[in-house]
């Protein structure tokens, strides 16, 4: 493989970022992609080498196979600009099926019951994160991946407000909290047992 590959990806995503692209998954699936390259001995970017790659596992879910392909046809069309031997693979070739989630709303005996089941975990710490996150997000209603991001720093006790940063469309919110709800992670933060200070890098 050659390094110019390499190159050409830390510039792809450099730019991508600076359009307000996080890409942390992206990153991670086109640098196995080009580790793929490598072991495989494949110079530069075809549809079949795509395509092969994308399809694996063999097995897998047809939308996770449509996934990673789209992510190396980004980075296909951005390296035909600066090499016309590239090839760009058709947005049709594994589309995507579309699938609705169906919703589920936990009622009060469920929330209990993930509560209880909480505590049987290993350690004081997990104990703490788990039960915490469970009732953090039964009280606001936001997403995992927005409370898994939070940390101290986005709660304000004094005014009992909870910052959601990096929310849908890289957007930041505020949530109003119950004053049950700020005295317990207040006493969390201070248990010393959870609340971690704001990270080098957001993770997606």
């Amino acid at each position: 493989m050659a390094a110019s590959l390499r190159d050409a990806l830390g510039d792809y995503l450099v730019m991508r970022r600076a359009l307000g692209y996080r890409l942390v998954r992206p990153e991670k699936l086109l640098t196995q992609f080009l580790d793929h390259l490598e072991q495989t001995d494949t110079s530069t970017i075809t549809v079949d080498a795509a395509l092969r790659w994308a399809c694996l596992p063999t097995g897998g879910d047809v939308n996770w196979w449509a996934y990673r392909l789209s992510v190396v046809r980004g980075f296909a069309a951005y390296l035909q600009t600066l090499d016309a031997s590239v090839e760009v693979p058709a947005t049709d070739l594994l589309p995507r099926r579309a699938r609705r989630a169906i919703p589920y709303l936990y009622s009060q005996a469920d929330i209990a019951a993930l509560l209880t089941a909480a505590e049987s975990l290993s350690t004081p710490l997990r104990r703490a994160t788990i039960s915490t996150l469970i009732g953090l997000l039964a009280v606001t209603g936001i997403r995992v991946g927005e409370a898994l991001a939070a940390d101290r720093d986005d709660l304000d006790t004094e005014h009992g407000l909870l910052i959601v940063r990096y929310g849908k469309f890289g957007k930041s919110r505020e949530l109003v909290l119950h004053p049950t709800t700020v005295a317990a992670l207040r006493g969390i933060c201070a248990s010393g047992t959870g609340c971690t200070r704001r990270r080098s890098a957001p993770r997606c």
